[in-house]
């Protein structure tokens, strides 16, 4: 990562932007501007580490508003921009599709609205090196069948209103680069996981409601196949990204650990199993339900441009970060039981009886 620069990051409070903000304060000397509309899932408290740091400043503003997105950038200067701001969670998006609309795709829209006129104004040398990096995700690619990964070509087929949000939000990025010449680089990515994941998904979900000796669901017969990938792993390539990604291209980043849910959750309670034994084997508590509707039957990455391009490599063995992923939670239940309390009971979402008939 070059010296000295400045970066400004969307969604920075949220899982996977601050785990490449605090690699940024902690590990270069870049400054980081942090914008965030700390909705549900966003958290002050994952940026603990590096708040007091003279490199990062965090602003408080929805990336809709455009023109104080302006001013952001007219008095910071940033040399690039992170956009990782997102609604993420497919069940929500089942029960509220438009909320995914107006925050992935019209909050991009205008995000790089802002981008655009801030770069257009720059000096030539530095309009020449900014990148704007719009972080994606591997769903808009839709299902795969039993055999053969995504790649940079895959035909776009978004088969949840998420996914479709965020499709749309990669359209304009693209637009953006051949109508108006802004340097957009587009990363998919594969299921994260790692410390200070929300507890709506699938890992955390599981560990809290099984240290709670609760049902731990499981969709449909839990065929379904993922492939994971540690949030580190992904915030490195996202430095690579910026630093040397080419204008106009995508770039894939998976873990090469494909794993059916049913297995993943195996793994994940015999390792809870070692460290916090309870009772009983908390695999019992394992509970199919139904199925979340279209849901996507199996995704994985083909990550070789990523290496060969940009030099990236993932690092974190699987089993060593899911044991990682279960010792952080165990230390740190304070986290997700304020989350449990204030803003979601680990509860169902997605089962379609919130929507609204037509």
């Amino acid at each position: 990562m070059p010296h000295g620069k400045t970066y400004l990051i969307t969604g920075g409070a949220g899982f996977i932007g601050s785990a490449l903000v605090r690699q940024l304060i902690s590990e270069t000397d870049v400054r980081v501007v942090n914008v965030d509309t700390l909705s549900y899932a966003g958290d002050p408290a994952r940026l603990a580490s590096v708040q007091d740091s003279p490199r990062y400043r965090f602003e408080q503003l929805d990336i809709r508003d455009q023109e104080a997105i302006e001013r952001l950038l007219d008095e910071e200067r940033p040399d690039g921009v992170f956009h990782l701001a997102a609604e993420s969670h497919v069940d929500r998006s089942i029960d509220g599709p438009e909320q995914f609309a107006l925050s992935n795709t019209l909050g991009t829209l205008r995000l790089l609205e802002a981008a655009r006129r801030y770069w257009q104004g720059l000096p030539a040398t530095e309009r020449g090196a900014f990148r704007f990096v719009n972080v994606s995700t591997d769903e808009v690619y839709g299902s795969l069948g039993p055999t053969g990964k995504f790649t940079e070509a895959t035909a776009y087929a978004p088969r949840s209103p998420y996914s479709a949000s965020k499709a749309g939000a990669d359209h304009f990025a693209s637009a953006y680069f051949e109508t108006y010449g802004l340097p957009t680089i587009t990363t998919h990515a594969s299921n994260n996981y790692g410390p200070f994941q929300f507890p709506e998904k699938l890992l955390p979900l599981a560990l809290m409601r099984a240290l709670a000796n609760e049902p731990v669901p499981l969709y449909g017969d839990g065929s379904n196949v993922r492939d994971w990938l540690h949030v580190d792993d992904h915030a490195r390539g996202l430095q690579l990204v910026m630093a040397a990604g080419t204008p106009g291209s995508t770039y894939l980043m998976g873990g090469d650990n494909e794993l059916t849910n049913a297995s993943v959750l195996d793994a994940l309670l015999g390792v809870l199993n070692e460290l916090a034994p309870g009772e009983r084997d908390y695999r019992e508590l394992i509970t199919f339900v139904t199925d979340r509707p279209g849901h996507d039957q199996r995704y994985a990455v083909d990550s070789r441009k990523a290496e060969r391009e940009l030099g990236w490599r993932k690092l974190v063995p699987f089993e060593e970060g899911l044991r990682s992923t279960v010792e952080w939670y165990l230390a740190n239940q304070a986290w997700v039981d304020a989350i449990r309390r204030e803003r979601y009971d680990l509860g169902r979402l997605g089962t379609l009886q919130q929507t609204s008939s037509a």
